[in-house]
């Protein structure tokens, strides 16, 4: 087996929390502040000349201020950087149709301090895995002397010992609700399998069937959205009876549809993981959907219908690619991504383009040579064909029957993993 280095993220308690919460606290509120002042300068700013300065100008305008010295230098480039992060969302949901999206807010908590997260870089902070402590750096504003810092005692799972990494990049302390806690962000090495074959899977993302898997020996799988619908479906209607948008409960609500989609989008990448591995397929060729909000024709930004846009944005499609990408690498399969332009109106069986050929969005007919398919199917197809030609190209009889029937798994809330359509019982 080869060896690779790859990015883990490992929580770990406090356990001197009384002792050092006063000061996380001052942290977390600094951060929060600093959070503040930042978006009252967007605000400003786009009101004088009409646009949102970027991370690295709105670092050079707050440097001289003095909520900059209440985090270490780094820590405060760091909650300047999530603010810009924040503004891009924003954009990119505006962009794709999302009128319901708001920009970022500020940061506020009834009558409390909000205690925002506070990440530090290399220079913030100092680990002694001997005996399990980290010292946290704060900013000069908040030292009553030169030398003042944070010292922190931490446990983590009993599996996870963080002497034995590559190095740990990042300490960040974060507040659960009624804790602080600490995430160290690791670089480790991981011992990583060889390809269990040499196939190749086309894999089509999209706003029905979330994932259409086409694979080189013919056969083919649908990943239909429906749980994920219902749950968005389910915490709108929640969050829309709240009343106030920034309330404890529509925030609660929040977070936990986020963190429900995120296991979903774990759930599912383990699972085509694993059936990569069993089908011996050494590489997963996925759509790029860089461009997938933009139209091919004019350029300009594509209308999916109103419930469409909402629903595309709503995807994370470069979130779960990550996670299926550093799923995939850890089984020695490579994936690779490729264009999607025109595999949505070109038959997989003759190449003919035509964009009449899509008669309804779930069925693709070619009117040259006949082929009847689903039509994620027929994409995720052409995806595959870009790196692995197919049978029909090299002179092979390829049936396209397995493309207008392919296997359907939904994700089974009972047993929290995706099964076949017939063995699913919720």
């Amino acid at each position: 087996m080869a060896k690779q280095v790859v990015t883990r993220t490992y929580t770990a308690s406090i356990r001197n929390q009384q002792r050092v919460s006063d000061d996380l606290d001052s942290l977390g509120f600094a951060a929060s502040k600093l959070w503040n002042v930042g978006r009252w300068t967007c605000n400003r700013v786009w009101s004088e000349i009409g646009r949102i300065p970027s991370h690295a100008e709105l670092t050079a305008y707050l440097k001289s201020h003095e909520r900059y010295d209440d985090l270490h230098s780094q820590s405060s480039q760091r909650v300047l950087q999530e603010l810009a992060e924040a503004f891009n969302g924003w954009y990119g949901k505006r962009r794709n149709g999302d009128t319901r999206a708001n920009p970022p807010k500020y940061r506020k908590h009834g009558d409390e301090h909000p205690r925002s997260t506070v990440t530090f870089k290399a220079a913030g902070f100092k680990l002694d895995t001997q005996y399990e402590r980290v010292r946290l750096s704060k900013g000069s504003n908040l030292k009553e002397y030169w030398s003042d810092f944070i010292l922190c005692e931490y446990k983590t799972r009993p599996d996870v010992d963080l002497s034995t990494v590559e190095s740990v990049q990042q300490v960040r302390a974060v507040w659960i609700g009624d804790e602080w806690e600490l995430h160290f962000v690791c670089k480790v090495e991981i011992e990583v399998s060889d390809a269990p074959g040499e196939k190749t899977v086309g894999v089509d993302l999209g706003i029905n069937n979330f994932a259409a898997l086409a694979y080189e020996d013919g056969h083919s799988e649908l990943y239909p959205l429906n749980c994920l619908k219902q749950d968005d479906y389910y915490f709108s209607k929640r969050i829309a009876r709240c009343d106030d948008s920034d309330s404890d409960q529509a925030t609660r609500l929040t977070q936990k549809k986020s963190a429900r989609r995120t296991h979903y989008f774990h759930i599912l990448s383990k699972h085509i993981v694993q059936r990569c591995v069993d089908e011996r397929i050494g590489t997963i060729v996925i759509g790029d959907l860089s461009g997938v909000r933009e139209d091919e024709e004019n350029g300009e930004s594509r209308n999916w219908g109103k419930h469409g846009n909402l629903d595309l944005h709503s995807w994370a499609f470069d979130r779960f690619t990550s996670m299926l990408a550093y799923k995939a690498g850890v089984e020695g399969i490579t994936v690779e991504r490729v264009s999607e332009r025109d595999t949505s109106k070109s038959c997989s069986c003759c190449g003919r383009t035509r964009k009449a050929n899509r008669v309804e969005r779930g069925l693709y007919v070619c009117d040259d040579c006949g082929t009847v398919a689903n039509a994620d199917v027929n994409g995720a197809e052409n995806i595959r064909q870009k790196v692995s030609p197919s049978l029909a190209c090299d002179g092979g009889d390829r049936s396209n029957g397995w493309l207008a029937q392919p296997s359907v798994y939904l994700f089974d809330q009972e047993s929290g993993c995706f099964a076949p359509r017939e063995q699913a019982t919720s």
